[in-house]
């Protein structure tokens, strides 16, 4: 199971073990979705209506999005800002499972409550996201900015797009949208971690947590609990990005009508005034194909892991013991 477990064999997971699991899950999961991230990125961006029924804007929908994005891209469009996400997942991965193992450990220690409870899970998933989220914010700007802009690109690569945006815009450009993304983080990240306990207890017995099947019940999991709180909180993610991309409207004005906005506040208002209730969930579907995938590959990767780091353990301490015995 996910998180510090009173009744499990051998030693608990360190920080630092949880981090190293955390950090390879978040790199091989945001190798595999991250064209969706980009459809996603470029839907929510779009202030005209997403429909394939009623085209107004630059895309309709998913296909038509993704034949459209090939043909003036390139393929290796929809990996566009890749290097700033991976590093970005990388990053929030290691900080936020670090962080959650870490919580859950001192909550069981310190308090009455049982660390592997569902509603333990939800508050230490929202606050190991909350810290992810504040270190990792600027690499989050980043990899939107890349993943928005389109042909020719306004940035040639990410120390251009580094020192670009500090030069024009300021330090705090990075931290775009920080305020959102925190509303949003922690019930989406502690609805990941809650839905994944409930969902795991039920699919998934603990006998058969070091199992490959029970990595494989995991992945379903982890993307049922992904769909379930992205749905919930995806507005704000939407506020987040197009918060993010301040200051950047040059370079997205053959995608459309462009808009700025002076907060959250005048972000909500503009967006309910201008493009209806709908505006709110622009995206919901590249997006939640994507929080499925990412979210059931994430939990399934970092058992994965944390079963790699276990199996690593009990043979380096086979290892000693058998030469504590040869020197007897």
């Amino acid at each position: 199971m996910v998180g510090y477990d009173p009744g499990a064999q051998g030693a608990a997971f360190t920080p630092e073990e949880a981090a190293l699991a955390g950090s390879a899950a978040g790199m091989v999961t945001r190798a595999l979705v991250s064209p969706f991230d980009v459809l996603k990125i470029r839907f929510q961006l779009q202030i005209e209506r997403v429909s394939f029924k009623r085209p107004e804007g630059k895309y309709w929908g998913i296909f038509q999005a993704s034949r459209c994005i090939h043909s003036e891209e390139g393929l290796s469009a929809f990996w566009k800002g890749h290097i700033p996400a991976q590093l970005l997942s990388i990053c929030f991965g290691a900080v936020q499972f670090a962080s959650f193992e870490f919580l859950t450990e001192v909550v069981h220690k310190t308090t009455t409550y049982d660390s592997q409870t569902s509603g333990v899970h939800f508050v230490c998933g929202g606050l190991s996201a909350c810290s992810a989220t504040v270190v990792c914010q600027p690499l989050d700007t980043l990899r939107t900015r890349f993943a928005a802009q389109g042909e020719p690109k306004v940035y040639r690569n990410l120390r251009h797009a580094v020192s670009t945006m500090c030069r024009s815009e300021g330090v705090l450009t990075f931290y775009r949208g920080l305020f959102p993304t925190l509303l949003a983080v922690f019930p989406y990240a502690g609805l990941q971690f809650f839905s994944y306990n409930i969902f795991k207890k039920l699919l998934a017995p603990p006998a058969e947590a070091g199992k490959f099947g029970g990595q494989s019940a995991g992945f379903f999991c982890g993307s049922g609990a992904g769909i379930i709180s992205k749905t919930i909180t995806y507005p704000f993610d939407l506020f987040k990005k197009r918060l993010q991309v301040g200051g950047f409207e040059a370079a997205r004005v053959h995608f459309g009508q462009v808009r700025s906005y002076r907060g959250l506040q005048d972000c909500v208002l503009q967006i309910a005034k201008e493009e209806g209730l709908r505006g709110f969930f622009k995206g919901l579907s590249p997006s939640l194909v994507k929080a499925a995938l990412s979210t059931g590959f994430t939990f399934f990767w970092y058992e994965f892991f944390l079963d790699v780091i276990r199996n690593f353990r009990e043979r380096r301490g086979t290892t000693y013991l058998n030469r504590d015995v040869e020197k007897r």
